[in-house]
C-alpha cells in the first residue's frame, strides 16, 4: 500500500552541503576545481558556468532500458501519483541546496503526472508548479528553462507539431500554451523546444514540406502567444539527428539554423546544444558550438557526453577535460551564454543506482567544466589559437586577399592575378603541435 505523503523527509541525509576543498582533497563529496566565488576574467565561476540540474534524469529516471527493468533505488519511490510528484519536488530542492546549484530545468510531465483529460493534467501541473514556486521563493534557485514532453504519450506516435493528425497538432499547441504560462509564472529564463518525434521514419508516407511548414507555423504561434502574455524569456531549439525517429528535422546546428532563417524565426530563437547530440550527428561538440556562435545563435548547453563505442544517446555525465575545455573556449569567445546555462542533461549509469550517486555525478561534471573554464580562459588570455589563426589567414588582410574579402575582386581580376602570380606556396597547419600545446595547458593550468 502506498505511503501517505510527508514533506518532512530528508532524502540525502548522508550528504552535507558540497563545498570547494581544492584539487588535493580526497573527499568525493567536495569540489576539487569548482570554486563558485573564484573570479576568472571579471566574473565568478558561478556566473560563468550557470549550472543547472535536469529534473528528468535526476528525479524521474529509474534505470529502465530496452534490455532490462528499473534499477534505481530512490527513497521517494514508495509514493504514488501526485504524492510521488510532491516528494520529488522536496528531493529536488534539497539536492539543489546541497550542490548550491543556481538553476534547474524540467519537462512538464517530469514534475506532474498526466490525468485522464487535458484539464485534469493541467490541474495536476498547477498544484506542483505552485509547490515549486513556493520553494523558489525561499531559495536562490531559478528555473533555467522548461519545456513540453510531446514524445512519451502514444498520442505523439507520429510527432507533435509535425503529426499527420491535426487533432494532435491542436493538443500539442494547448500543451505548449500551458508550458509558456508556466514559464512566465516561474520566471523561466528560457523556453526550450526539443522535437522528440518531430521527424520521419520513412519518406514513403511523409509529406515533408507540409510537416516542416507546420512546425514553423507552430513556432510562430508560440512566439505570438509569448508576446500576448508578456513572457520575455529566450526561445531555444535543441538539435538532434536521430532517435527516436530515423531522421529528426533539427538534425544539427547548421540544419536548424537554416530552418530558422528559412521561416523567419532566427530573430526569436537561439540554439540549445547538447554534446551527445553533436556526436550522434557526426560532429564534435565544439563544432556545433562554433557553428551556432558564428551565426550569433548560441543560447544554452545541455552538458553531457556520449560513449564513443556506442552509437546511441547515452547521456553520460561530462568528465572529458578536452571536451569541456574546448566547449568553454567557444562559450567564452561567445561572451558567455547570456540567459542560458550548462544544464546537466545527463544520467547516472544504470549500475550507479544508489541515491548518493546523483551527488557524485554532479560533482564530477561541475568540476570538469570548472577545469575547462580555467584552461579555456588561459588559452584566450594568451592568444594561443587566436594568433595562430590570425597568422594562418594573413594573406586575406592585404593585396589580392583583401580585395576578395572587401568584395572588390571578380573572376576576371582573379584570373589575371593567377596568370601573373608566382608559384603558390602553402604553409603547414601544424595540427600536432597545436594539440601538444593544448595538452600542456590542460595539464599545467
Amino acid at each position: 500500500m502506498a505511503q501517505s505523503y510527508s514533506s518532512s523527509v530528508n532524502y540525502f541525509e548522508s550528504v552535507n552541503k558540497v563545498v570547494y576543498e581544492g584539487k588535493d582533497s580526497t573527499n568525493p563529496l567536495a569540489f576539487k576545481y569548482y570554486n563558485s566565488q573564484e573570479v576568472i576574467g571579471g566574473k565568478t565561476m558561478k556566473e560563468h558556468l550557470r549550472f543547472s540540474i535536469a529534473y528528468w534524469h535526476t528525479f524521474t529516471a529509474d534505470g529502465t532500458d530496452v534490455f532490462g527493468a528499473a534499477t534505481m533505488q530512490r527513497p521517494w519511490d514508495h509514493y504514488k501519483g501526485m504524492d510521488l510528484a510532491k516528494a520529488r519536488v522536496d528531493a529536488a530542492f534539497e539536492m539543489f541546496e546541497k550542490l548550491d546549484a543556481p538553476f534547474f530545468a524540467f519537462h512538464d510531465r517530469d514534475v506532474a503526472p498526466e490525468g485522464s483529460t487535458l484539464k485534469e493534467t493541467n490541474q495536476n501541473l498547477d498544484i506542483i508548479v505552485g509547490m515549486i514556486k513556493e520553494y523558489m521563493r525561499n531559495s536562490n534557485v531559478k528555473l533555467l528553462w522548461n519545456t513540453a514532453n510531446m514524445f512519451t504519450n502514444p498520442r505523439f506516435v507520429h510527432g507533435a507539431a509535425t503529426s499527420c493528425n491535426a487533432d494532435v497538432f491542436a493538443y500539442a499547441a494547448a500543451q505548449v500554451k500551458k508550458g509558456l504560462e508556466t514559464a512566465k509564472e516561474l520566471g523561466a529564463e528560457n523556453y526550450v523546444f526539443w522535437g522528440g518525434r518531430e521527424g520521419y521514419e520513412t519518406l514513403l508516407n511523409t509529406d515533408l514540406k507540409l510537416e516542416l511548414d507546420n512546425l514553423a507555423r507552430f513556432m510562430h504561434m508560440a512566439v505570438d502567444y509569448a508576446k500576448e502574455i508578456g513572457y520575455t524569456g529566450q526561445f531555444l531549439i535543441e538539435p538532434k539527428p536521430k532517435e527516436p525517429t530515423t531522421h529528426q528535422y533539427d538534425t544539427d546546428a547548421a540544419t536548424t539554423i537554416a530552418f530558422l532563417k528559412q521561416y523567419g524565426l532566427d530573430n526569436h530563437f537561439k540554439l540549445n546544444l547538447e554534446a551527445n547530440h553533436a556526436t550522434l550527428a557526426g560532429h564534435t561538440f565544439e563544432h556545433e558550438l562554433r557553428m551556432a556562435r558564428v551565426h550569433g545563435l548560441l543560447g544554452s548547453v545541455d552538458a553531457n557526453q556520449g560513449d564513443p563505442l556506442l552509437g546511441w544517446d547515452t547521456d553520460e555525465f561530462p568528465t572529458d577535460l578536452y571536451s569541456t575545455t574546448l566547449a568553454m573556449y567557444e562559450i567564452l569567445q561567445n561572451g558567455g551564454l547570456g540567459s542560458g546555462g550548462l544544464n546537466f542533461d545527463a544520467k547516472v549509469r544504470r549500475s550507479s543506482f544508489e541515491p548518493d550517486d546523483l551527488i557524485y555525478s554532479h560533482v564530477a561534471g561541475m568540476d570538469a567544466f570548472a577545469r575547462g573554464l580555467r584552461v579555456a580562459h588561459k588559452l584566450i588570455e594568451d592568444r594561443v589559437f587566436d594568433d595562430v589563426i590570425q597568422h594562418r589567414y594573413r594573406s586575406f588582410t592585404e593585396g589580392i586577399g583583401l580585395e576578395i574579402t572587401e568584395g572588390r575582386a571578380n573572376f576576371h581580376t582573379l584570373e589575371q592575378y593567377a596568370l601573373n602570380n608566382k608559384a603558390i606556396k602553402n604553409e603547414s597547419g601544424r595540427q600536432e603541435r597545436l594539440k601538444a600545446i593544448l595538452n600542456q595547458y590542460i595539464l599545467e593550468v
